[in-house]
C-alpha cells in the first residue's frame, strides 16, 4: 500500500492534488473495471474493442480511490492525466510492486518460432541446477511448481510485475518467459528488468500487424536495446545463423553470446544424427565439447536446445549439468508430439503455424520417414493472409497429400480462408475439408504402415476459436480417438 502522493513519484504530470488527496492510500492497481476493489487506481487503457476510459466511473462505484486517464473525464475522485497510459501504467506498476525484476534473474526468449520450446528446454536445465523457477508464454504461467492459465504469451504490464511479485514471494531465482513482438511493439515488458535476452529467429509472420520484415525486426530488436548500456550482468543470446542474427548484434551493448550450426560460433552444434527416437550431436561451448544425446527430433530443436545452453551458460551453469539436463529432457506439449496407440503408422501433432516451421517439420519428417506423408494444416482467421498461400504451397511439395482444414477461424469464413490457401496452387494432390475432424479422421483411416501424418497448426491448443466462441478441441483427442475408432 502506498499513498497516491508517493505512488505518482515515478511520473511527470501536471495534474494537481490537494493535500488530502496526496495522502488517499492506494492498495493495488486495476486496469479492468471487474477487479476494482476499495482504494484501487483504476488505469484507462485504450484497447481494439473497449476504452477503459467508457468504464472509469463504474470502477468508481467499486471502490476506485483515483483515476489515471489519456484525457478529461467529470468524476468525483482525484484524476491524474497523462500522454500515454500504457506506458505510464508499466512505471506505476513496477515501482508499486517493489520492482520485482530487480530480484530475479530474468531470461527473455523472442523470435517467430521456438520460444515455447527454448523456454521449456532452458527452465528443465535451470531445475536440474537447483533454480527456483517461474515460467510465463504461450502455454501457461508458472510460480514454482504452480501452473495458471494465461491469455497472452506475454501479458499486460500490470499482470507482469503482479506475477513478478508472487515469484518474489516464492522465492522463485530465475524467471524465463516468452517475449512477442506485439508485446515489445505495445510496451508491456516496460519496467522488466531483463539479465538475458535471447533471439531465436525471425520469419515472415504477423505482417499484417507489422506491415515489413523491417518493422517485425525492429519490434524484436526493443529487447535488446532495452537491456541498457551497460556491459555488467546484461547478455545477448543470438542466433548467428538467421539472417537478422548479425543486426540484432549491432542493437545491443550487452555481452553477446552467439549459437549456430552452420556458421562460427561461440556455442555450436555438430556433427547431428537423427532418427526416430532422437537426435544426438557434439556440442562445442567455448572451448569445451560434449556429446549430447537429445529425445527431441529435428535441426529446430537443435537450435532451441543451443539458445537454452547458451542462457543457460549465461546463469553460471556448468556444461557438465546442462548435458545431463539435455539428456532428460522430454517432449514439449503440442512440439513434434507423437500420438501412440499402438499403431503401425506415426501420427504426430505440431504447433507449426508459420510457413518456416512447417517446412521445419515437414524437413523432418520426411527425413526420417520411407513411407507416405500427409499433413492436415489450415491457417488461422484474423492473423496474417499472406502467409496461406504459401504454407499451402509447402504442404503440397513436402507431402504426398495435404488435407487443408480449418485452424480458429475466428471472425473470418473459414471457407475462404482455405479459398486464400489454395487459389493458386497447381498441384493435385490435396482436398480441402472444412471440419477438422473430418479432416483428422480422414487422414488417419488412409494412412498404411510405415506412412506419417503430421496434424500441424494447433499443438497444444485445446479449442477452435469460431466466430468469437471457443469450442473444446484438441488434435491429440481426436487423433487418438480415430486411431483407436480404426483398430476396433
Amino acid at each position: 500500500m502506498m499513498t497516491l502522493n508517493e505512488l505518482l513519484r515515478p511520473l511527470r504530470t501536471q495534474s494537481e492534488l490537494t493535500p488530502e488527496q496526496d495522502q488517499i492510500k492506494i492498495k493495488q492497481i486495476d486496469m479492468d473495471s471487474r477487479n476494482v476493489a476499495e482504494g484501487s487506481l483504476f488505469i484507462c487503457i485504450k484497447g481494439y474493442t473497449v476504452d477503459g476510459h467508457d468504464f472509469a466511473e463504474k470502477a468508481i462505484e467499486s471502490g476506485a480511490a483515483a483515476i489515471i486517464a489519456e484525457r478529461s473525464l467529470d468524476v468525483s475522485v482525484p484524476l491524474i492525466i497523462v500522454d500515454d497510459a500504457k506506458r505510464a501504467m508499466a512505471r506505476l506498476a513496477s515501482y508499486f510492486y517493489e520492482e520485482p525484476t530487480k530480484k530475479l534473474n530474468l531470461i527473455g526468449v523472442t523470435g517467430t518460432n521456438g520460444k515455447t520450446s527454448t523456454t521449456h528446454i532452458l527452465d528443465q536445465i535451470l531445475r536440474d541446477a537447483k533454480h527456483k523457477t517461474g515460467m510465463i508464454g504461450t502455454m501457461y504461467t508458472k510460480i514454482g511448481d504452480q501452473t495458471f492459465d494465461t491469455a497472452n504469451t506475454t501479458p499486460e504490464s500490470l499482470i507482469l510485475q503482479q506475477t513478478f511479485k508472487s515469484m518474489n514471494e516464492a522465492n522463485v531465482q530465475t524467471a524465463v518467459m516468452e517475449v512477442s513482438s506485439h508485446a515489445l511493439h505495445h510496451g508491456r515488458v516496460r519496467g522488466c528488468d531483463f539479465d538475458i535476452a535471447v533471439f531465436t529467429n525471425l520469419t515472415p509472420d504477423h505482417l499484417d500487424y507489422h506491415e515489413t520484415m523491417d518493422k517485425y525486426l525492429f519490434a524484436k530488436s526493443l529487447l535488446f536495446s532495452q537491456l541498457g548500456n551497460t556491459y555488467e550482468g546484461k547478455t545477448a543470446v543470438i542466433n548467428i545463423d538467421d539472417l537478422s542474427g548479425p543486426r540484432l548484434a549491432q542493437l545491443t551493448t550487452a555481452d553477446i553470446i552467439t549459437y549456430g550450426i552452420r556458421k562460427p560460433a561461440d556455442i555450436r552444434a555438430r556433427d547431428i544424427k537423427s532418427t526416430p527416437e532422437g537426435t544426438t550431436f557434439i556440442l562445442e561451448a567455448f572451448g569445451e565439447e560434449v556429446t549430447v544425446t537429445f529425445s527431441l527430433i529435428g535441426l529446430f530443436s537443435v537450435y532451441n536446445a543451443l539458445a537454452a545452453v547458451a542462457a543457460a551458460l549465461a546463469s553460471g551453469i556448468e556444461l557438465k549439468q546442462i548435458k545431463a539436463s539435455l539428456e532428460h529432457v522430454k517432449g514439449i506439449a503440442g512440439r513434434f508430439e507423437p500420438v501412440q496407440c499402438g499403431q503401425p503408422y506415426s501420427v504426430i501433432v505440431d504447433y507449426a503455424h508459420t510457413a518456416d516451421s512447417l517446412q521445419n517439420v515437414l524437413d523432418t519428417v520426411t527425413e526420417l520417414t520411407n513411407g507416405h506423408v500427409t499433413v492436415v494444416v489450415g491457417c488461422g482467421g484474423d492473423r496474417d493472409a499472406s502467409k496461406r498461400p504459401v504454407m499451402a504451397n509447402i504442404a503440397v511439395k513436402q507431402a504426398d497429400r495435404a488435407i487443408f482444414t480449418s485452424d480458429n477461424p475466428r471472425s473470418e469464413d473459414p471457407e475462404l480462408i482455405l479459398k486464400d490457401m489454395t487459389k493458386d496452387l497447381l498441384a493435385d494432390n490435396y482436398e480441402t475439408v472444412l471440419d477438422r475432424k473430418v479432416a483428422i479422421y480422414r487422414a488417419i483411416e488412409a494412412a498404411e504402415e510405415g506412412d506419417v501424418v503430421l496434424i500441424a497448426g494447433k499443438g497444444h491448443e485445446t479449442y477452435q476459436d469460431i466466430a468469437g466462441v471457443k469450442h473444446h478441441f484438441d488434435d491429440k483427442e481426436v487423433a487418438a480417438e480415430a486411431i483407436k475408432g480404426r483398430m476396433t
